[in-house]
């Protein structure tokens, strides 16, 4: 594909890289190095200082609440505190205003192109219809984003204390410092773009869709909030350890991820042998796209499948039920980053549900209607009015 090739370096970046050890090495890398659970639990503050903020910036917000940017807003804080150790959106930013407006501005074409539909990619003998002008783009696009975190990399090149904890960057340097034929520049801002770019939009998108689904079941909100309130209590906020006590919270996400997938069709997938599937000879080198959307709403594996119904995953272990809810894939290829997305989307909505009462803009019901794009976002930004709870003032009031 178009984009694999110019952003994807080539289809050597963790993303488009095909088998071999290049893949396995940076899947290695992913699991081990960065997205560990050790190394998760190092940046443990990081999203705890970044959910405090959100709720201290709703209780000074009066007025209609925009939810996408709330939340696209702390995931990109999140995962830019976790790669460079900065932070571009509230608070006093003035020393990194400039940097930050650079950042925003390749953020916004990086999300606009990566949606920008190439038929090429699906219909070969048409590659010249449109490709020419997209191709400009993307290579202007990476010019922009290859400048901009290689002056992230000079910043971070200068080594830390031993007792700081590392950066993304700087680990991914001190592993430069072993093996600098592999770990190159280039490689780091590579590796560091996938985990920003997954990172961001799935989840920040996700947080979304919960919500609106939320708002037009206000059953569902009191539900868990009774969850909390038993669980948690009103002396203290929830944490990123609470949430394996708080299941119904977690059937929430996984109605949600069910419902919307952040990846409708997964990432692109290549048969590497003849096979027959379903009675379909798929030659090897085929382009395979997994309909997860249709897997998740299908009505001979679940029942009444357009019904948002937090309570089907009552009692069931982790993310996954077999082959029939894949919000992060399956296999070798699956996200090494759910790890990090369950963590971000746990605390997130539970510090929303306990702290808040929330309620739609109007007595009509929230638009579900989904928009273009690979992450597939909600067509109209979502717009709520919330309140402190009772229960929770005098907690709140300390923040």
């Amino acid at each position: 594909m178009l984009f694999g090739k110019i952003i994807g370096n080539d289809y050597t970046s963790f993303v488009w890289a095909p088998y071999g050890d290049n893949w396995r090495n940076l899947r290695r890398i992913a699991a081990i190095e960065i997205l560990s659970i050790h190394r998760l639990n190092e940046f443990h503050d990081v999203r705890v200082d970044e959910g405090r903020y959100l709720i201290r910036k709703l209780l000074s917000q009066s007025s209609a609440v925009d939810l996408k940017s709330v939340f696209y807003e702390l995931t990109l804080n999140v995962m830019m505190r976790m790669i460079s150790g900065k932070r571009y959106f509230g608070g006093d930013l003035s020393e990194v205003e400039e940097e930050g407006k650079r950042f925003r501005a390749i953020l916004k074409e990086t999300f606009l192109l990566s949606g920008a539909a190439n038929v090429g990619d699906y219909l070969p003998f048409l590659s010249w219809f449109g490709v020419k002008g997209l191709q400009k783009k993307l290579i202007a696009l990476k010019e922009q984003r290859d400048v901009f975190f290689q002056g992230l990399i000079e910043q971070l090149r200068k080594p830390k204390g031993e007792n700081k904890k590392k950066t993304m960057i700087e680990v991914l340097l001190s592993l430069q410092e072993s093996d600098p034929q592999y770990y190159t520049d280039e490689m780091i801002r590579s590796f560091v773009l996938a985990l920003l770019t997954a990172g961001t939009d799935t989840s920040a998108g996700t947080m979304e869709w919960a919500m609106s689904l939320l708002l037009n079941h206000p059953q569902v909100i009191k539900k868990a909030q009774n969850e909390i309130d038993t669980v948690i209590g009103t002396a203290r906020l929830i944490d990123e350890s609470d949430v394996i006590n708080l299941p119904y919270l977690h059937c929430i996400i996984n109605e949600t991820q069910r419902l919307k997938p952040a990846g409708p069709l997964l990432v692109p997938h290549e048969s590497s042998e003849d096979c027959i599937v379903g009675g379909y000879k798929i030659p090897r080198g085929t382009m395979l796209l997994v309909n997860q959307w249709a897997i998740h709403h299908d009505p001979s594996i679940w029942v009444d499948p357009e019904r948002f119904n937090p309570e089907r995953f009552e009692g069931l272990e982790g993310t996954r039920d077999g082959f029939k809810l894949m919000p992060f894939g399956s296999g070798r290829r699956s996200c090494p980053g759910e790890g990090l997305a369950m963590r971000v989307m746990g605390l997130t909505l539970g510090l929303l549900i306990q702290c808040f009462e929330w309620e739609r803009m109007s007595e009509k019901m929230v638009d579900m209607t989904e928009g273009l794009g690979l992450s597939m976002p909600k067509a109209e930004p979502l717009l709520a009015k919330c309140k402190p709870r009772l229960m929770m003032k005098n907690l709140l009031s300390q923040l």
